[in-house]
């Protein structure tokens, strides 16, 4: 099974820039659709932004569009998460997900559709 590890959380002030790493055992290629989620405490995990990585579609929730992008290196084994203009409210430690179980692309967000997670990585942007 595939293992995932994420990397670059950490704490910043509102209006900054984080860029989240996720390291893969495996080809990129393979997993067909990757993704990232978040999860603050008290709440449950939710959708952040997905990526097909046989064709380089992404989707994103509407609360992160036009401030994250997924991305990937093939090259690397690697997932990334650009975050610019990050809120308060985008506290919570993110998780980088693989596994696709299958299914439609909208429903890419859900996190019933991957079998594998890595860790977290915490984010906090104080404001």
């Amino acid at each position: 099974q595939v293992q995932l590890v994420e990397s670059g959380g950490g704490a910043v002030q509102a209006g900054g820039s984080l860029r989240l790493s996720c390291a893969v055992s495996g080809n990129l290629y393979n997993l067909r659709v990757m993704a990232w989620f978040c999860q603050a405490p008290g709440k449950e995990r939710g959708g952040v932004a997905a990526i097909d990585t046989n064709r380089g579609t992404t989707g994103y929730a509407d609360s992160v569009a036009g401030r994250f992008t997924i991305s990937q290196d093939n090259a690397e084994n690697t997932l990334y998460l650009q975050m610019n203009s990050l809120k308060p409210e985008d506290t919570a430690m993110y998780y980088c997900a693989a596994g696709w179980t299958g299914g439609m692309w909208s429903e890419s967000l859900a996190p019933r559709q991957y079998n594998t997670w890595g860790q977290g990585t915490q984010v906090t942007v104080s404001s």
